[in-house]
């Protein structure tokens, strides 16, 4: 049984959380404020994170900046906010993905689930395949490592995909909204700032120079692609 850790200070919220993702064969806890959160979310013990934004103590922003270094699972945040700033910050401490409220309780569970089977498939993939190396830079799918220079990095799930996913079809251009159906498995509509949010951090573990990239390269009014 997959077991999701639900951060959230609304009682009425998080019952409605824990009983739709029960009846959906989901095991369940649930931490009413972030420092609890957190220390429960350091554990290592669950599958996947749902957390809300606003929290009392450490808000979800905090929550995942502090985690994404230690904990190698999904987190999706919930959020009252509509604003594209608060989706981009929190995508770049290292979110995987958004649920705005109001929400339906099918559409929660929709998206766990998405999330659960994307990490999945990462995980058996990674099993399976072969290093790959350009120049130097070299991903290794099996222990989700990258190293740069000499230098190991561990990319967050998305990065980590995103790269793997450029690097294995170098030279090809991707639009943001095909590699948002690639890696995200879903339809790109309303997250259009994901994909350049988690391109800007792969820069930042893997280009010299991020602010001059030589490898992951924005073909403008097109898309991206990996340049061996």
């Amino acid at each position: 049984m997959k077991h999701i850790l639900i951060i959230e200070d609304d009682k009425e919220i998080a019952g409605i959380e824990r009983d739709y993702l029960e009846l959906s064969g989901y095991g369940t806890t649930i931490a009413e404020d972030g420092t609890e959160g957190m220390r429960l979310a350091l554990t290592g013990d669950f599958d996947l994170i749902l957390m809300d934004v606003m929290l009392p103590g450490i808000d979800g922003f905090e929550i995942c900046r502090r985690i994404r270094g230690e904990v190698d699972i999904p987190i999706l945040m919930v959020t009252a906010r509509r604003n594209d700033i608060d989706k981009i910050r929190g995508l770049g401490f290292g979110a995987d993905g958004y649920i705005e409220k109001p929400f339906s309780p099918g559409v929660l569970v929709a998206r766990v689930k998405a999330q659960l089977a994307q990490y999945e498939r990462l995980k058996g993939k990674q099993k399976k395949d072969d290093t790959i190396r350009y120049g130097d830079i070299e991903l290794d799918p099996g222990r989700h490592v990258v190293t740069v220079r000499g230098q190991e990095k561990r990319l967050p799930n998305k990065e980590f995909q995103l790269l793997e996913f450029l690097m294995i079809n170098a030279d090809h251009v991707f639009s943001r909204e095909a590699l948002y159906t690639r890696i995200w498995g879903m339809d790109p509509i309303g997250n259009t700032a994901t994909v350049p949010v988690h391109i800007n951090r792969i820069r930042e573990a893997v280009e010299e120079d991020p602010a001059n990239p030589k490898h992951i390269l924005n073909i403008w009014g097109v898309g991206y692609k990996f340049k061996p």
